[in-house]
């Protein structure tokens, strides 16, 4: 088969891999029809390269038809149509079973330090291959693999992988007030549909990027759209602050994470560890890494006392200083993690069975394109050019 594979810094290549197989009862097997590109994708594309092999297949937002299924798996059949959810997760575990799929105990991998496995995403979450790719096989799939009716188009349905699933549990962990205002740092994919759940639930979202572009994106949903760059003198809490009587956001949601603009000392700091062997990077990362925190100290100077940050945008650091003074005198709240996908999964999935497209999830992607094309897509995307907000991957 044909799939998306790491092998090395910014170079993604399409290559001619062998055909997954059935190897556990537990496994299914699906022919992918879609599969997206997310901003997760590109932390590997360069800050955590020391955690990748030359090889490796990536991606971890697929959908598609079942081709096969392990002797353990009851409720699919060849033919049935699936998403497939970023975490890998048994559904039986004390984790699981609490709703925190993300920090499965059957999965953990614990050599590392870290949660539940993902798909395509490097020796730190189990180097499962992963979903760009034109076939799937799906650990713990007798679990994990969500069901969806045929008949509309694969763009209603492929978000259920991990955009709608982040963006929900972001909103969630909000915990945005009846009539309260949430800000949301980045109009990315995770930023956008997250703006767009906010307003369905009746919330004022105002939206900050730099790319004009984007903001269009969800000033035309409804979204009060803040230029970062016209900002001048002023800061983005300041002009939030004008927006909400002095006090600032109820909640803000973080969706931009460690690929933040701003410190060039440490977008520096992360190209000279990836010019290290791996060997000698990956321990760095592990114990001294430090992110971008532009957005972060954002969120925290914006969101009114007594709010919430919730944080979606992923961050791979473990030395990052933090301002635990103001955290701590404006009496903020703080969550954040890796969204629990089948927690939500059946409460979007209704929203997404109604006639109504309420989410506007079949117009969400800006560009779909063949396999082939990935190499190229990954460099567009991460320098956000050509419009590219979402694309989706047709093999």
């Amino acid at each position: 088969m044909r799939a998306v594979t790491w092998q090395g810094e910014k170079d993604i290549r399409v290559e001619t891999v062998p055909d997954p197989t059935i190897q556990e009862p537990t496994d299914v097997l699906i022919r992918v029809t879609s599969t997206g590109l997310c901003g997760s994708d590109l932390h590997l594309y360069e800050v955590l390269g020391p955690f990748m092999e030359p090889g490796d297949i990536v991606g971890h937002e697929p959908m598609g038809v079942v081709e096969a299924v392990g002797s353990a798996v009851e409720h699919l059949d060849v033919g049935d149509r699936v998403v497939i959810p970023f975490n890998v997760s048994c559904g039986h575990c004390w984790m699981c079973e609490r709703g925190l799929q993300s920090q499965c105990e059957t999965t953990q991998n614990r050599d590392t330090g870290t949660g539940a496995s993902l798909l395509g995403y490097s020796k730190l979450y189990g180097q499962v291959p992963g979903g760009q790719a034109e076939y799937l096989r799906v650990p713990h799939g007798a679990y994990g693999a969500i069901k969806v009716p045929n008949g509309p188009p694969d763009d209603r349905y492929v978000y259920l992988s991990d955009v709608l699933p982040t963006a929900w549990q972001a909103v969630r962990y909000a915990d945005i007030p009846d009539g309260g205002t949430v800000l949301v740092l980045g109009a990315g994919p995770i930023g956008d549909m997250a703006s767009r759940i906010a307003m369905l639930e009746g919330k004022r979202a105002i939206v900050a990027d730099l790319v004009p572009e984007r903001l269009q994106r969800v000033s035309g949903r409804g979204a009060e759209a803040v230029d970062i760059t016209a900002l001048g003198d002023n800061s983005l809490a300041d002009a939030v602050r004008e927006m909400t009587d002095g006090r600032g956001a109820d909640a803000v949601i973080e969706a931009v994470g460690m690929e933040a603009h701003g410190s060039g000392a440490t977008k520096l700091a992360h190209k000279l560890v990836g010019l290290l062997p791996d060997k000698l990077a990956e321990p760095l990362m592990m114990n001294a890494g430090i992110d971008r925190l532009e957005a972060l100290l954002s969120a925290f100077d914006s969101v009114r006392r007594g709010g919430t940050v919730s944080i979606s945008g992923v961050y791979g650091g473990s030395a990052d200083p933090l301002p635990m003074m103001q955290i701590f005198d404006k009496q903020l709240q703080l969550r954040m993690g890796q969204a629990n996908v089948r927690r939500w999964s059946d409460d979007i999935l209704a929203l997404l069975n109604q006639d109504e497209d309420v989410l506007g999830v079949e117009g969400f992607a800006t560009h779909h394109l063949s396999l082939e094309e990935a190499p190229q897509a990954y460099e567009t995307f991460q320098k956000k050019e050509d419009g590219a907000v979402k694309i989706v991957f047709r093999p």
